[in-house]
């Protein structure tokens, strides 16, 4: 598997000669040949040559990673609604990994910074800068001196930067900082599109935004000065939504990656389709240049058009009208919607392929909101560059995180931080079930960029395939959901159907999870537990027919009606089918 079968037939060919260099040459190829393989299954698709192993398991929610010279790797762990408000690890939310055996694996494993039990809640970011870890820790950026070696268990941080906002949907602050100490921090969006009722149907964009001033951007500040506070006057761009990827190429440009806006089908059907509401905006790669604005909330990226255009919140008609856009600063590269890309390095080491250098790896979480289309992403891509520029298309360089499932509620893995090693090897972290992977290359450094073979999944959104008979493949297990007084099984099992998006257009369950498993964004449906109204049919009748402006427990708002127009059967059939999943014999 180390050296394509055309390189072994000319090593082979050049061995039946008797020149000393010929012999040489076929000593070289078989010293290759001997190179360990991965030596586990990791679960991971990868170009050939290329190898992941597990380098830590059950961390915590893992988010982005951060190396020091010495190997140690630093992951920040979040908790909170996001993942169900489950239980975090005992101790610290920051964990400091290291493999002092040369195995491949974490043997010393430290947890430290303020825990659970002390008020905290972890965070995004983390970067090493000289000596020091800094930290997203709740409003704040922290650092720990990690100069003579792991911080101790109880270690205690120095403040850097605090009141940062961390209200609305987007309260995570991932970061970056140069080498001259400037620290550029994103302030997230709280709404879609700066609507005056956030993700409702028809809801105009408030113009003046006045989010801009404290949201939406990213800011600058010194990471050699202690105390600082946040405020407006450290604005360095605005109108990026959600920047969550940051990294620095060898000329100390800034790349950053941003997550488009949601929601363009449900709150605008008479301008978008359903398949235009999953295939729009496009994500976007970014060169942050200071005192730019980057379109957000008045513009998004068309990728049809290649521009950006306006958004229905401020005029715009469904792509064509372009607006104040013509002023806003374009990405340099895009990609598919809704697949999330939550961290982005610049590859600087000397371990893999020479193509690779100076390229962007990109984490693509993957997406909740392409329903009834299968979900995105799940991934993690590749984009070459050179002087600051796309060199050439994206390709998928690691692929099977999910595992059968591409869906937020029952994906094994959700790629979320990227970091680069010593020694060349690439770090992946999996905020699902708290993985980290380690990615070594064990071939040719003149092999080409080679996507990922395509990993094997079910698609969780689209149609299940049916025999002629009309018999449902999960028929069985559809039996054992009780029927609602005064329905029936046939009503329950197309509730199902809409539901899943396979009838009707709805996409219920890219927010609610498929079988209504719960998201991040999206409550579970499954556990007896009613937020809205008292589980009867009438009030989980009224509950969807009136929406979710202001959710009680999750990020996401929901439309009346899911952000679709339901069809009184339709209508009655989903209600039947979420009454009848919240009232299962393992919920009462």
């Amino acid at each position: 598997m180390i050296l394509a079968n055309s390189s072994r037939q000319r090593a082979f060919a050049f061995a039946a000669g008797v020149a000393v260099s010929s012999l040489a040459a076929f000593a070289s190829a078989r010293a290759e040949d001997t190179k360990p393989a991965c030596s586990e299954d990791a679960g991971l698709s990868l170009p050939k040559g290329f190898c992941a192993t597990v380098f830590a398991d059950g961390v915590g929610h893992a988010r982005q990673l951060a190396v020091a010279p010495d190997g140690a790797l630093y992951v920040n762990t979040w908790s909170g609604v996001y993942y169900g408000n489950d239980k975090p690890h005992d101790g610290g939310f920051l964990v400091a990994l290291k493999d002092t055996k040369g195995a491949g694996k974490a043997d010393v494993n430290v947890r430290f910074g303020p825990s659970f039990a002390d008020g905290a809640h972890g965070g995004t970011g983390v970067w090493r800068y000289k000596n020091w870890i800094y930290a997203e820790a709740n409003d704040k950026i922290v650092r720990y001196d990690i100069g003579s070696g792991l911080p101790a268990a109880d270690a205690r941080p120095e403040i850097v930067l605090s009141g940062m906002p961390i209200a609305g949907d987007h309260p995570m602050h991932p970061f970056a900082i140069d080498a001259h100490g400037n620290l550029f921090v994103s302030m997230g969006s709280a709404t879609n599109a700066c609507e005056v009722k956030n993700r409702m149907p028809h809801s105009p964009g408030n113009d003046p935004c006045m989010e801009l001033e404290t949201r939406a951007g990213v800011w600058r500040y010194d990471a050699n000065k202690l105390g600082q506070t946040f405020s407006p006057n450290e604005r360095y761009i605005s109108g990026s939504r959600n920047s969550e990827g940051f990294d620095f190429d060898s000329a100390g440009r800034l790349f950053v990656t941003q997550h488009g806006r949601d929601q363009l089908h449900e709150d605008w059907p008479e301008l978008f389709t359903a398949e235009q509401g999953f295939e729009l905006p496009a994500e976007q790669m970014m060169m942050v240049k200071g005192g730019a604005w980057y379109g957000w909330p008045n513009c998004y990226f068309d990728p049809r058009r290649k521009k950006l255009v306006l958004a229905p919140e401020y005029g715009g008609d469904g792509g064509e009208k372009i607006g104040v856009c013509e002023k806003a600063e374009a990405p340099i590269a895009y990609y598919p919607a809704h697949w999330a890309p939550n961290d982005l390095k610049i590859y600087s080491g000397a371990q893999f392929p020479k193509a690779y250098s100076g390229g962007a790896f990109i984490a693509f979480h993957g997406s909740w909101n392409r329903a009834p289309s299968p979900q995105g992403g799940y991934n993690v891509a590749f984009q070459p560059l050179a002087d600051g520029k796309p060199a050439g298309d994206y390709i998928v360089f690691a692929d099977g995180f999910a595992g059968r499932h591409k869906d937020p509620g029952r994906a094994a893995h959700r790629p979320s931080g990227l970091a680069v090693a010593p020694d060349g090897a690439l770090f992946i972290s999996d905020d699902q079930a708290g993985r980290i992977w380690r990615v070594t290359y064990v071939g040719d450094r003149g092999a080409p960029i080679e996507a990922a073979p395509i990993a094997r999944t079910l698609a969780a959104s689209s149609p299940l395939a049916t025999p002629p008979e009309g018999v449902h493949p999960d028929a069985g297990s559809q039996t054992a959901l009780p029927v609602p007084p005064g329905s029936s099984a046939e009503k329950v099992a197309l509730g199902k159907k809409v539901f899943h998006g396979e009838v009707g257009g709805a996409t219920c369950a890219g927010c609610h999870g498929a079988d209504g498993v719960g998201t991040p964004v999206g409550a579970a449906l499954n556990t007896g537990l009613w937020l809205w109204s008292d589980g009867s049919l009438s009030g989980v009748m009224k509950t969807i027919e009136e929406g979710v402006a202001e959710p009680k427990q999750h990020p996401g708002a929901m439309p009346p009606l899911g952000g679709v127009e339901l069809s009184k059967e339709n209508l009655e059939a989903v209600v039947a089918y979420v009454w009848a999943l919240g009232h299962a014999p393992n919920n009462r």
